[in-house]
């Protein structure tokens, strides 16, 4: 039954969610303090960002913009079933937001294991006993983390 504005309690739901929905952002990546390297102690934070950026030592390997510019399209298909599922099925903006991180974590790590990167050095393939760049303890890939925010 419609009330005086002319909504159901369902149009006010989708409009309430929506609403909550494009207030927040889902951020994915590193929290400072809460992992380090498990071999030099470092700060993961810092262990990502010397691999995504390079270093003068370390060659530039973009696991996270990768994992954006790689799975763009689906990426797009999956935020697009968020907002389907808010409408259609009574979802909340929360539970749309979470499954984002979640989906979005998830493309991280992918790319982090199976990305191509430029090589290991061998110092470092004799160091690390393997050439795959990026995974040496699993550290990094393990604190991969999505927090929700107020966007602003």
């Amino acid at each position: 039954m419609s009330n005086s504005d002319g909504l159901t309690p369902e149009g006010k739901h989708v409009f309430r969610e929506l609403d909550r929905l494009g207030k927040m952002i889902v951020k994915v990546g590193f929290q400072h303090g809460l992992a380090s390297e498990e071999k030099t102690g470092a700060d993961i934070c810092d262990v990502a960002a010397f691999n995504e950026l390079g270093t003068e030592h370390i060659p530039s390997r973009p696991f996270l913009r990768n994992s954006i510019d790689e799975n763009e399209n689906m990426i797009r298909a999956f935020l697009q079933s968020q907002v389907v599922d808010i409408i259609k099925n009574g979802k909340t903006a929360e539970q749309a937001l979470k499954e984002i991180g979640v989906f979005q974590k998830s493309l991280v790590q992918d790319m982090i294991e199976e990305g191509y990167f430029e090589p290991n050095a061998e110092s470092t393939v004799r160091r690390k006993g393997s050439d795959h760049p990026l995974i040496d303890t699993g550290t990094m890939k393990n604190s991969v983390e999505f927090v929700i925010k107020q966007k602003g």
